[in-house]
């Protein structure tokens, strides 16, 4: 199974971006039923989850992202995608996309490649 993260660029603040993460290798029952998740990472600082989606469609984001990030998912098409709307200078981050795989009793972290969002002001 392989993520693959796609969408990110050069935006001024106030602009609008929007990540796309498609999965392959994962089976229909399989991908539908996971928790999809946006992370990022700034430089010198911690990975950080920005959003979340489940198979029912709940979703949640953090704090500072709230109101102007959305998260959804097309299991049809294996892919999951952030919409990113009145982005600020502290959105700049390479964007991660992830998913857990449950296999029996262990379960594995399955990273996307990052995709790098740089929001000019």
């Amino acid at each position: 199974v392989q993520l693959q993260a796609s969408g990110g660029g050069l935006v001024q603040a106030g602009g609008s971006l929007r990540l796309s993460c498609k999965v392959f290798g994962m089976i229909l029952s399989e991908f539908s039923g996971n928790i999809m998740s946006w992370y990022r990472q700034a430089p010198g600082k911690q990975r950080e989850m920005v959003a979340t989606v489940t198979g029912s469609r709940d979703t949640n984001y953090a704090d500072s992202v709230k109101g102007r990030f959305t998260i959804s998912r097309d299991n049809g098409k294996r892919t999951f995608y952030l919409q990113m709307n009145n982005l600020e200078p502290e959105d700049t981050a390479a964007y991660y996309c992830h998913t857990i795989r449950n296999m029996g009793r262990n379960q594995y972290d399955l990273w996307g490649q990052g995709t790098q969002v740089t929001v000019s002001s």
